[in-house]
């Protein structure tokens, strides 16, 4: 079984923020792959099915979690689930998604392990697991203005340009979760992690 934890803030309030793109990825991940949100497990909602992705792969077995806790108590959801369905190599069998403000808005970068970054959500994941060796999704979300707060930016909702692009960001992020889960981090980091914009740049010139 794999699982796939996107984060987020539960609530009408936080809907369609920039720090909710976590669970607007796992959102469009399993939709993709007709898994159903419905239930309500882990302090979160949940839902599982088989890998959407190839032939080869649709025996696979894949369940999606939106913890519903704080953003900052992800790890109470994450840690739960992971122990309920017995998932013990972090690195082949769970992936976390998140947002990032250090990326261009819609930049993907997939690691294997690694610290928090600042990011809340993560660092209580990898607090209660006791593992930095926890693979993970980061979606940029851009840097706020000079002049505006980091906290700020994130609780804000997408701008109208970024809103109409977005779709076509979240149905790559899907991709991408999707190729960690069937061939791994290292042949998923080297397809998504790479500048799109820099190698459209590069073939116009």
């Amino acid at each position: 079984m794999k699982l796939v934890v996107g984060l987020g803030n539960p609530g009408p309030r936080y809907a369609g923020t920039r720090h909710n793109v976590g669970f607007r990825v796992a959102e469009r991940f399993a939709a993709d792959c007709r898994i159903a949100l419905s239930e309500q497990r882990f302090a979160g909602r949940f839902g599982r099915g088989t890998l959407c992705d190839g032939e080869a792969a649709a025996s696979l077995g894949v369940a999606v979690l939106e913890p519903q806790t704080s953003m900052n108590r992800s790890g109470e959801s994450v840690s739960e689930a992971v122990a309920a369905l017995s998932i013990d190599d972090f690195g082949r069998d769970l992936l976390i998604v998140l947002d990032d403000m250090d990326l261009p808005f819609g930049r993907l970068r997939i690691r294997p392990r690694g610290g928090a970054g600042g990011h809340r959500g993560l660092s209580d994941i990898l607090q209660r697991l006791e593992s930095r060796d926890v693979p993970r999704l980061r979606f940029g979300v851009g840097r706020p203005p000079e002049d505006a707060e980091a906290v700020d930016h994130v609780l804000q909702r997408f701008s109208a340009e970024e809103a109409r692009r977005l779709p076509e960001h979240l149905e790559r992020a899907s991709r991408a979760v999707a190729a960690v889960l069937r061939e791994g981090v290292s042949v998923a980091m080297n397809r998504f992690n790479p500048d799109l914009a820099r190698e459209d740049r590069a073939g116009e010139s």
